[in-house]
């Protein structure tokens, strides 16, 4: 009995020994790069994410510089423009929030951004990403190492939307937001503002805390009137639509499987896409 007890107790620690050993590995994996690496905006990055915008508000009119309107070849290949856009935050009356699932069959991981419609009938969508240099493949582990930027792409909806629907054959769901057009206008300046801040002080991204829900989240919950919680569903925006309609934040009171197929746009995109109609 004696000897069964010691043995007991001697795997128990060496197991012990073997937890504190993962922990002081994970701990050191994690705390290495915080130490050695700084976010710079000064790299080569991939195309797409070269130019960071800039918005120079005059009263209610914004100026935003670098808004990315680019257009593509049948083989994905970008012919890049940037274009500098007025806004008349008077004019403001709408937010929709998007969600492109990376795979229709576990729809889990998802790009998520907003676009913000206007009484001329223009739209301007606003993707927080990764921000990747040109030899860098996005990766969830590497986005918790530190090892990408953050950047606000600000571009034409025919530009953000189309990649994903045309080019990359992604599900893109556009789902309008209901709010009131004053907090819009809020949402709007507030992500310029951010997109300003972030050209002078550079962030990682961060595939858990810095990325591009959260940062939807955050913006969001400056304006609403109940707090939207972190949930599974931010942790996971594939189902960040689920969250929205729950909340009664998309306009609808469908089912959620109803509500997708309505505003699922892969279709209309292929057929506007190059239309001067595509957002309307």
């Amino acid at each position: 009995v004696v000897n069964h007890q010691t043995s007991t107790r001697a795997l128990a620690a060496r197991w012990l020994r073997r937890g504190v050993l993962a922990l002081l590995i994970v701990a050191l994996t994690a705390a290495v790069p915080a130490i050695v690496f700084h976010p710079s905006n000064e790299r080569d990055w991939i195309t797409g994410q070269g130019r960071m915008p800039h918005a120079a508000f005059n009263g209610d009119s914004v100026l935003v510089r670098n808004v990315r309107n680019f257009s593509y070849l049948a083989d994905g290949t970008a012919i890049e423009r940037y274009e500098d856009r007025r806004y008349d935050l008077n004019a403001i009356e709408s937010v929709w929030f998007i969600i492109a699932p990376f795979d229709a069959d576990r729809r889990g991981a998802a790009h998520s951004f907003l676009s913000f419609g206007f009484a001329d009938s223009s739209f301007v969508a606003i993707s927080v990403e990764a921000r990747r240099e040109a030899d860098e493949e996005y990766s969830l582990v590497k986005g918790m190492m530190r090892q990408f930027e953050i950047i606000y792409v600000i571009g034409d909806e025919r530009d953000l939307i189309g990649m994903r629907a045309n080019i990359r054959n992604d599900e893109v769901y556009v789902y309008p937001i209901r709010t009131s057009p004053a907090k819009v206008r809020t949402l709007f300046v507030q992500m310029l503002e951010r997109a300003n801040r972030l050209q002078q002080d550079p962030e990682f991204y961060n595939t858990v805390f810095n990325n591009c829900t959260t940062n939807i989240l955050d913006h969001a919950n400056e304006v609403a009137t109940t707090k939207i919680p972190f949930s599974r569903e931010v942790l996971l925006p594939g189902y960040a639509d689920e969250l929205a309609l729950r909340l009664g934040l998309i306009d609808s009171n469908d089912p959620i499987d109803v509500v997708r197929q309505r505003y699922l746009v892969n279709e209309r995109a292929r057929q506007f896409a190059d239309s001067s109609d595509f957002s309307i």
